[in-house]
C-alpha cells in the first residue's frame, strides 16, 4: 500500500515511477488512471479534482499507453490511431477528415507513416508500441501515462521507443513506470524511487538514482558508471552479481 505520497508532474517533463516488484507502482499508476479507487487523498490537474470529472473530461486530460495490447480484429494501423480521437466525437459521430489528418500527423511524427495501411495484428512488438503511442498522442490530452513502455522489446526497439518518449516530453507531461534505472538517468527526469518499507524518494533522477539508494531499494550492490559519447554524458547502472560456487 502506498501511503503519505505526494508529488507534482509538470507539463513538458517526465516523471518515472521506479522500484522493485511489489512496492505499489502498479497500484499508484492505476489509481491515477481511476482504474482503482483511491482509499484516501486526491489527484488534481490544474486544481481540478480528477475524481469529479466525467469520463470524457478525464480522457481529454490523460491519455494511456498500456504495457501490452492485443486487437482481435485486423484493423489497419491508421484506424487504430484514429481511435484516439474517440473522446472528441459525439456518441454517434464518425471520425472526420480532420481526425484522420491528426492521426496521420502522429504517424509521421513517430516515423511510422509507412505502417498506416498495414493490419495492426501483423506488426512486430516494437511497431505495435509505436502505434499505441501515436494513438495516445492523437487523443491530444495534457498528460500521457505509459506502463513500462519498453517491456518485451529488443534492445534496438527499446532505444527507439525511449528516444521518441524523450522527444514527446517537450510538448506533454509524461508519467511512466519502468524497471530500468539507466533509462531514468539518461532522460534526466523527475523520479519516484519506491521502496519495500512503504517509503519513497522523489526528486531529480541524478540526485535520487544513486548507488546507495539503489542498494537500499533492490538489495544488491550497484555501481553507477558515468561515461561520455560524442560529448553526451551516459550513465549505466551495473549490478554486482554474486557468483556462488557450485
Amino acid at each position: 500500500m502506498v501511503q503519505d505520497f505526494s508529488t507534482v508532474v509538470k507539463s513538458g517533463r517526465i516523471l518515472c515511477l521506479l522500484g522493485p516488484n511489489g512496492v505499489g507502482k502498479t497500484t499508484l499508476f492505476k489509481s491515477i488512471l481511476r482504474l482503482i479507487p483511491l482509499m484516501g487523498g486526491r489527484i488534481q490537474i490544474d486544481g481540478r479534482d480528477t475524481s469529479r470529472l466525467s469520463r470524457k473530461a478525464f480522457a481529454k486530460l490523460i491519455a494511456y499507453v498500456p504495457q501490452t495490447h492485443t486487437v482481435p480484429f485486423p484493423f489497419l494501423v491508421r484506424d487504430v490511431v484514429v481511435m484516439g480521437r474517440a473522446v472528441h466525437l459525439s456518441a454517434v459521430g464518425e471520425p472526420s477528415r480532420k481526425d484522420y489528418e491528426i492521426a496521420l500527423h502522429w504517424l509521421n511524427q513517430l516515423g511510422i507513416s509507412d505502417l498506416a495501411d498495414k493490419p495492426y495484428t501483423q506488426l512486430s512488438g516494437g511497431e505495435r508500441q509505436m502505434v499505441l503511442i501515436a494513438r495516445a498522442m492523437a487523443q491530444q490530452a495534457a498528460f500521457l501515462m505509459m506502463d513500462e513502455p519498453t517491456t518485451n522489446l529488443d534492445f534496438g526497439n527499446q532505444a527507439r521507443v525511449f528516444g521518441h518518449i524523450m522527444a514527446l516530453s517537450h510538448d506533454i507531461g509524461i508519467i511512466m513506470t519502468t524497471h530500468f534505472p539507466d533509462h531514468v538517468l539518461q532522460c534526466d527526469c523527475e523520479v519516484v524511487l519506491m521502496q519495500h518499507d512503504g517509503h519513497y524518494l522523489t526528486g531529480p533522477a541524478r540526485e535520487i538514482v544513486t548507488e546507495d539508494n539503489l542498494r537500499q531499494t533492490y538489495g544488491v550492490d550497484v555501481h553507477v558508471v558515468e561515461s561520455e559519447a560524442d560529448g553526451v554524458p551516459i550513465w549505466t547502472c551495473v549490478p554486482m552479481i554474486p557468483v556462488e560456487p557450485l
